[in-house]
């Protein structure tokens, strides 16, 4: 990683990272509660499994920079996020909760764990 890019990275306040993650996770439960053909069409050109697992990486990057001192408390919050989506689509009429989507999710937490980490060894290295 760059000087820059590390200076940037570090540069954004601890409350300025909350409120990203804040939002993104707003963003993943509205599309996920949101009916398929509400949403536009190019959002579900993805494999399903690859939507979940990429946006729960986002998550899981965002999470450990904003609470860094706190990775496993955020990967369990987000593991349980997971469950509680899986479970307010399955009492939707129009979506549907599905344990492999849950599976999904925990595999880009993984992910974005391990990005997180490569990053932040990366900022510190330089």
């Amino acid at each position: 990683m760059s000087a820059v890019a590390a200076r940037v990275f570090t540069a954004v306040p601890l409350l300025g990272r909350r409120v990203l993650f804040a939002a993104a996770a707003v963003a993943v439960l509205v599309l996920s509660l949101t009916p398929v053909a509400h949403l536009p069409s190019q959002v579900f050109d993805l494999w399903d499994k690859a939507q979940h697992a990429g946006g729960f990486a986002v998550l899981a990057v965002l999470g450990c920079w904003a609470w860094s001192g706190s990775v496993p408390r955020v990967v369990f919050g987000l593991l349980l996020y997971g469950l509680f989506i899986e479970g307010a689509q399955s009492a939707t009429g129009w979506r549907h909760g599905d344990v492999w989507d849950w599976v999904a999710d925990a595999v880009g937490v993984l992910v974005g764990v391990v990005l997180s980490f490569s990053a932040r060894r990366m900022t510190r290295t330089r």
